[in-house]
């Protein structure tokens, strides 16, 4: 298998072809390790992603995923996120944002961070993973959001190849609009391909406070 990205074209092409399986499937996979806090500890942190196509809300997974979580939450708290695009969208695979402006510009970002793929956490429907570019550990902001079970993206071992995406997260509520967003006709902005024609804005991304949580 080549060396892939969640940047670049060549992956998604292969992508879509290796996991066209898994992007069939009518019902979501389960995760075979808990996310659930230890007992006595806080409830996981939950985020609000305020959209132009609606509201979505996340669950962040500290306790499995700690420097990616952490990691996200910090974006989130500076307010980094706000007012960046959906810049990739492709139905059947998944929806990525979190570094790029409306004009296709690449925000400045922080320092990389470890793959925490070999967590267990599987890259199913509603899950957020971290993208990054053909190394393994060079995740920063972007991250993208699953809408297939998708398990040609997990952690198979740690060669080049094999390192896999990270999983931090779990959307909780709008799902709906994450499926709506895939679902936008797309084209190419310069050498960015499957761009949403129309811009779909994350407007304010917040922390919830704990009151808000079920």
């Amino acid at each position: 298998m080549t060396r892939f990205s969640l940047f670049s074209t060549p992956f998604f092409i292969g992508a879509l072809m290796l996991g066209i399986s898994g992007c069939n499937a009518s019902e979501p996979g389960k995760q075979t390790v808990s996310t659930a806090p230890p007992a006595g500890q806080p409830a996981n942190p939950r985020v609000l992603i305020e959209t132009s196509k609606g509201n979505i809300t996340v669950e962040v997974f500290p306790g499995q995923a700690p420097q990616s979580a952490g990691n996200f939450i910090n974006y989130v708290k500076t307010g980094f996120y706000d007012g960046l695009v959906f810049h990739r969208v492709i139905p059947g695979f998944m929806a990525q944002t979190g570094g790029m402006t409306a004009e296709m510009a690449e925000k400045p970002k922080n320092a990389p961070i470890r793959n925490e793929a070999d967590n267990g956490l599987k890259n199913l429907r509603g899950t957020l993973a971290m993208a990054r570019t053909g190394e393994p550990h060079s995740a920063s902001s972007q991250f993208f959001i699953n809408v297939a079970d998708n398990a040609f993206l997990n952690h198979r071992g740690k060669s080049f190849e094999g390192w896999g995406y990270a999983v931090f997260g779990q959307v909780v509520d709008g799902m709906d609009v994450v499926d709506a967003i895939v679902a936008m006709p797309r084209g190419n902005r310069g050498p960015h391909g499957d761009v949403p024609i129309e811009p779909i804005v994350m407007q304010r991304v917040t922390l919830l406070p704990e009151a808000a949580k079920p």
